[in-house]
């Protein structure tokens, strides 16, 4: 099954590190996510930029409507993700909890949705 990893970082949290440690802790994220891509866990993974970079576009009625920054105020913010390969829910969880990212914001796993299923359901297309 596949599972969606989002990283939830809080920047009080962040800057409270003592220095050098993000540093630390990032270089043996990437390694250990190295380790699990090649182990065919890790599917994909990226980092996003600030919230404050974000746009958000809404469409009301036939009239679209584009905002700066992020849409809800909170002191967690979406810093990243990683796609993964699991057995199931805990054994996502398992992996989740292998990633330093928690003590400084969360990790929220959700499983992914099979789209081709979606399609075949609501009568689309196939994929490509």
């Amino acid at each position: 099954m596949k599972f969606l990893m989002m990283i939830y970082v809080d920047d009080t949290l962040l800057q409270a590190l003592p220095e050098g440690e993000f540093d630390t802790m990032m270089r043996g994220c990437l390694a250990h996510a190295d380790e699990l891509r090649e182990a065919g866990c890790v599917l994909d993974s990226q980092q996003l930029e600030a919230p404050a970079a974000a746009r958000s576009v809404r469409v009301r009625e036939q009239r679209s409507s584009v905002f700066d920054g992020p849409f809800a105020e909170t002191k967690e913010y979406l810093a990243g993700f990683n796609l993964i390969e699991a057995e199931d829910l805990d054994d996502a969880m398992r992996i989740a909890q292998s990633f330093p990212w928690a003590r400084i914001g969360a990790i929220e796993v959700r499983p992914v949705r099979d789209m081709d299923a979606v399609r075949r359901r609501v009568n689309a297309r196939a994929h490509a």
